[in-house]
Parts: structure tokens; C-alpha cells; sequence
């Protein structure tokens, strides 16, 4: 069987590329592909050194730094992948990698960590974040969104399988390919953490700064409404000086930090805060195996991941709503129920996310749909 991987970019070792070091881990002969490559050489160990074959967009003026500019030629740049020679295509898509050209003596399994976001459901969102509510850019900005959502219609058609990171995202696959998916957790690296059961009197966010992740409103939340609480912030990004603007005396911020720092700190911190609406998260999972209890957006992702106070065992705290008042609402009832709340319930759950139960889901899941798709071929042979 021979197997090629479809990767949307290579530029940072994210959620994505750790399902895909998976991927590599499981089928380490397979040939690799993505719309570009810049990883720094000390970031390459998760793909194993590989060579990787990119598309066009790799050689385009300032593709390395404004490569999401190049959105509109993405469709483009990923149909020009010739996948002819390949048994078993597995895309790894957040934005195009499954619009790859299969056929009908392939098997295509897609990946998909979400339809693409800022094209569907978040779209007006993206579009208010990013300052494009008015005017001729606005207009063409949409246009072209309009474009990708037929083009990604259009190409799920061309994947025999779909496997969602989430219940969450399972049902948006329904809602905008109208196909039925797998859920497959992505992998947590258990191995990395170590559970502390005694914790100190401070709480911690850590992301990158980019407005959905709402690191402003958790800011806004301790300075204003919690002053006797200590809030650290980890993360970097184009919102850090807005969100500094902001902080008060009880909320520090460290920038980035190494990943060994981090550890540390969600080793120790009382809670961990996460407010945004995530397609899974792996944050709060990395909090949990380090027996920390997580306060966080009760949408998304998160539903799946944490275990809430009206369930037994439970790990965590959600809030309804993004709002200052919410989240204020949110760390009282914590404080007043922490004791509900164990070191040891937090790692249990963290457990069923491990990445040795990902690479057997996944495996099993290949293994089966390529046992089918070849007994179809053969029948349709005769």
C-alpha cells in the first residue's frame, strides 16, 4: 500500500502537526505534501526529516511571512499535486488539503480538524476581527470567500471518508459537506506532563494572542472584577500590546515562554482559564494532566474535553456566555466548589486523549476502510 500524506502548511509545530507526526509515526514510508514548507530545522523532528514536496505557493514573492494571502490561489496550488501513483491518500485539512485530485482506484481518508472556518460559519466573525464590515475590500474579501465555499462543497465530494476531530466538528462536517464522519480525539502528550496535586494561590491562560482566543476578556475580567486574584498570561501575538493596555497590577504577563516553563506553570496554578470556542483544544487536556482543573467556555470542543461540575468526577467549571460578568461568575462558583474538584479526576479524563489511543483509533479506522474499499474494487474488477 502505498500512502501519501496531505498537509495544508508547514510553517509552526501546532495542534494539527501533532496529528500529523502521528500520521508519519504510523505509515513512516509515506510521501509528504503541503502547500508550503518553511519549518526551521530545529522544528523538523515531528515530520521525521522528510522531504516535502510543496506547490508553487512556496515560491512566491513573500509567501514565508503572508502566505495566508495566498488563500485564493490555495485551491489552485493544491489540485496541481500529482497523486496518481498512491493507494491511500490521507489529507490532513484545516483549509485545502482535501480538495486533492483522487481516483477512482484511490482511497482518499480526510482529516479534518474543520470545514474551512473563516469561509462558513465564522466567516463574519473573521470579517469584523479583521476590519472588513465596509467598503470595496470588504466586498471582494466576501466574493472571494463565496468562491472557496463552492470550491469546498464541490471537493468533499472527492473523499471516500471523513474523520472530525470532535463531536463538534463532526456536526459541522454534516451541516456543510452533508456527510457523516468518525470522531477521532487528536492526541495529548501525556508523557510531557507531571500531575502536582498541591497547587498555588494564581490562576493561568496561555495562547496566542489573536482576537478569538479572548485573552483580552479574561484580562478585563481579573482587572476589573477579580483585584484580589492573581492572573499570569502566557502567549505572545499581534494583541499582546492591546491586551497589556489593559492589564492591572494582579495580572502579569510573560510572553512566550518555552514549552518547560509552561509546564511548570500549569503545574502549579490554582486553575486554568480558557475562553474561546475551540473545534477541540488540546490547552485544557495539558492542564488536566497535570491535575489542574480548568474554567472555560462551556461551546465547543470544550464540552467533550472537560467534566463538569454536575457530572461525578469532575474537572472543571464552564461559563455560558464570552463576558466579563460570566467569567466572574465562573472562578467564584470554582472557588466556592474547588474541593469537588481532584488532581486525580483531572489526570483520569486527560488519560482518554492519550496519543497511543489515537494512533490505535486511527489505525484501526484505516485499516478497516481501506479492507472495504478493496473488496468493492475487486468486485467491481470482475
Amino acid at each position: 500500500m502505498k500512502v501519501a500524506i496531505v498537509h495544508d502548511w508547514l510553517t509552526v509545530y501546532g495542534g494539527a502537526e501533532r496529528v500529523l507526526e502521528q500520521m508519519l509515526r504510523l505509515y513512516p514510508d509515506a510521501d509528504l505534501f503541503s502547500l508550503i514548507d518553511f519549518l526551521p530545522e530545529e522544528k523538523r523532528f515531528f515530520i521525521f526529516h522528510k522531504t516535502v514536496t510543496t506547490s508553487f505557493i512556496q515560491n512566491l514573492p513573500f509567501a514565508k511571512r503572508k502566505y495566508r494571502a495566498f488563500l485564493p490561489l490555495m485551491p489552485l496550488a493544491i489540485e496541481q499535486f500529482d497523486l496518481s501513483a498512491y493507494d491511500l491518500v490521507i489529507s490532513s485539512s484545516h483549509a485545502v488539503a482535501k480538495g486533492v485530485i483522487t481516483g477512482p482506484d484511490q482511497l482518499h481518508i480526510c482529516m479534518c480538524y474543520s470545514p474551512i472556518r473563516y469561509a462558513w460559519d465564522m466567516q463574519h466573525q473573521y470579517i469584523q476581527e479583521s476590519g472588513l464590515t465596509h467598503g470595496l475590500k470588504s466586498w471582494v474579501v466576501r466574493w472571494l470567500l463565496y468562491k472557496i465555499r463552492i470550491w469546498d462543497s464541490r471537493t468533499a465530494n472527492g473523499v471516500d471518508e471523513f474523520i472530525a476531530i470532535s463531536e463538534f466538528i463532526r456536526k459541522r462536517i454534516n451541516k456543510v459537506y452533508r456527510r457523516d464522519s468518525r470522531v477521532i480525539y487528536p492526541p495529548v502528550y501525556l508523557d510531557n506532563f507531571r500531575p502536582v496535586a498541591e497547587k498555588e494561590d494564581f490562576y493561568l491562560t496561555a495562547s496566542r494572542m489573536v482576537p478569538y482566543k479572548k485573552i483580552d476578556l479574561l484580562v478585563e475580567t481579573f482587572s476589573e472584577e477579580l483585584r484580589d486574584k492573581t492572573l499570569y498570561v502566557i502567549g505572545d501575538g499581534p494583541e499582546y500590546d492591546k491586551i497589556k493596555a489593559k492589564a492591572g497590577k494582579n495580572v502579569i504577563l510573560l510572553g512566550y515562554q518555552s514549552n518547560e516553563t509552561l509546564v511548570d506553570y500549569l503545574q502549579r496554578a490554582k486553575a486554568f482559564l480558557f475562553a474561546s470556542e475551540e473545534d477541540f483544544g488540546i490547552a485544557p487536556l495539558e492542564a488536566q494532566a497535570c491535575g489542574t482543573p480548568v474554567i472555560a467556555y462551556g461551546k465547543g470542543g470544550a464540552l467533550e474535553t472537560i467534566v463538569g461540575l454536575d457530572c461525578d468526577s469532575p474537572t472543571g467549571v464552564f461559563f455560558c456566555e464570552q463576558s466579563i460578568l460570566a467569567i466572574r461568575d465562573a472562578v467564584l462558583l470554582f472557588e466556592d466548589r474547588m474541593q469537588e474538584i481532584t488532581a486525580e479526576a483531572c489526570v483520569a479524563n486527560a488519560r482518554r486523549f492519550s496519543d497511543k489511543r489515537f494512533r490505535e483509533e486511527l489505525f484501526a479506522f484505516v485499516e478497516q476502510a481501506y479492507s472495504e474499499w478493496s473488496q468493492v474494487a475487486r468486485l467491481n474488477l470482475r
